[in-house]
């Protein structure tokens, strides 16, 4: 007797997702609308912040603008008087934050005591020396400490990795303005055998005419106060992209990229520092942001024509104007750079989409 089995029946097919095959392949924005916005809301709200602190924090500085631009000036009471009324610093302090806030939502950051002229200028006067000198330490520094980072986390606990630590750990700690005065000493005056070889300061040299001449003594007068912020801020980097490297060193993804073959070489560039690069991400685009503002210390040393020593010459009187517009400025540059590095996540790690 034969046995007849029935055959299995036919599988049901699945039906298409609605789309077709785009719909399965297609994926998120970059950027998520909920994650952007959120990000830009708290910029703004940092911005508001920012402007109310600027006008108080700079009220508590110890010193009266109008006696110390008359210092040594036979003046009487009614002319310090009539400066006090032309600079509005007689009023009671709540009319003068109401000034201060309807001028800066016109988007006039008021005229400068000292200088006699708009605050906005000065500063569009003084923000290249300041993006040059910064920007090119900034970068410099990202750049060497980054790849010394990778490098020590790497092959860590090496003799080359303690030696790079310990060496980044010492300059960092050193101050800026020592470092300054070290460096001028040795190479801008000389030391015994070492003959003075850098300008002591400024930007250019007057009596330097033609393209070559001029480019050179550009470079020659740049480097000293560019070595000095690279020494001071590159161990950032360094460390920074160490540590973060050294937490994904131990994953179970690195361990698999190994087992298929894939070159240490490989498995450090394409898996490994990709992962640990959001943290330098933040820390290279917060020093952008603080390039603009420049090195109140390194400019003052060397009396590069920049932000910084702007702002240390309106300390000085104090300048109230000056010092609540770079105040504003600088803080916008940060807050902007901050808030690209967040908007800049999600590409970089698809993981925050969905956070």
């Amino acid at each position: 007797m034969s046995i007849t089995v029935p055959a299995p029946p036919a599988a049901a097919a699945t039906p298409p997702p609605p789309g077709g095959a785009a719909a399965v392949r297609r994926r998120g924005p970059a950027i998520p609308l909920r994650y952007a916005a959120g990000r830009i809301g708290g910029a703004a709200v940092s911005m508001l912040a920012v402007v109310f602190t600027g006008f108080f924090l700079f009220r508590i500085v110890p010193g009266d603008p109008v006696r110390a631009m008359t210092r040594g000036r036979p003046v009487d009471a009614t002319q310090l008087a009539a400066l006090r009324h032309q600079f509005g610093i007689d009023k009671p302090l709540i009319a003068q934050f109401g000034d201060y806030t309807l001028r800066v939502a016109r988007g006039d950051l008021g005229t400068s005591y000292q200088y006699k002229s708009s605050v906005s200028s000065l500063i569009g006067s003084h923000v290249w020396p300041t993006v040059y000198l910064v920007g090119t330490a900034t970068l410099i520094a990202a750049l060497l400490g980054l790849r010394i980072g990778v490098r020590s986390a790497w092959k860590h606990g090496s003799r080359s990795d303690r030696a790079n630590t310990g060496i980044a750990l010492v300059l960092w700690s050193m101050p800026t303005f020592w470092l300054g005065l070290i460096l001028i000493v040795v190479f801008s005056v000389g030391v015994g055998p070492i003959p003075g070889m850098f300008p002591t300061g400024g930007m250019s040299s007057p009596d330097v005419h033609g393209l070559l001449p001029s480019f050179w003594d550009h470079v020659r007068h740049l480097v000293l106060p560019c070595v000095t912020l690279i020494a001071v801020i590159y161990a950032q980097y360094l460390l920074t992209m160490r540590a973060t490297l050294l937490e994904e060193i131990g994953a179970d993804y690195l361990t698999t990229a190994r087992a298929k073959g894939l070159r240490d070489d490989d498995v450090r560039r394409k898996h490994a520092v990709p992962n640990a690069m959001l943290p330098a991400v933040t820390l290279v685009f917060l020093n952008l942001g603080t390039a603009v503002s420049g090195s109140i210390l390194a400019e003052t040393i060397f009396s590069w024509p920049g932000l910084g020593s702007l702002f240390y010459e309106a300390l000085t009187v104090p300048d109230l104007p000056l010092l609540e517009g770079l105040f504003i400025f600088f803080s916008a540059a940060v807050i902007l750079m901050n808030l690209l590095a967040e908007l800049l996540y999600p590409i970089l790690d698809p993981r925050v989409r969905t956070s």
